[in-house]
């Protein structure tokens, strides 16, 4: 039960990952025009990668644990604070994205919930 949230969040974000950097028109309506534009996707992918491997070595290795938690947390909270900013400059975004802001909220949640109580055991 404690690595669910890290399960979880590497589950989501390594797809995701693959389709801002490889095919970011497949489930988006965006129009990438300019190598700028796909170099950024690009990076979100890299970094996006990142997060969810050092999830997997806080799920195997127990001393990155409470680190690789509290990232999760942050990543999450992170994204939902970024997208809610968006949905009261930019307007509703699409239901993937209003699904997404959720899940992340959700997610971040759960992360701290999971956080609190290992704390206490």
């Amino acid at each position: 039960m404690k690595n669910l949230p890290l399960i979880l969040s590497s589950c989501i974000v390594i797809p995701v990952a693959l389709v801002y950097g490889l095919r970011p028109d497949l489930l988006f309506e965006v129009t990438l025009d300019t190598t700028d534009e796909l170099n950024v996707y690009s990076a979100i992918m890299g970094l996006y990668l990142a997060f969810a491997s050092f999830w997997i070595v806080g799920i195997l290795q127990p001393v990155y644990w409470k680190p690789a938690m509290i990232s999760t947390v942050c990543f999450m909270f992170g994204l939902a604070l970024g997208r809610l900013i968006s949905l009261f400059s930019d307007g509703l975004p699409s239901t993937i994205f209003i699904l997404g802001t959720i899940g992340e909220i959700i997610l971040g949640v759960f992360g701290c919930y999971i956080l609190l109580r290992e704390k206490e055991s």
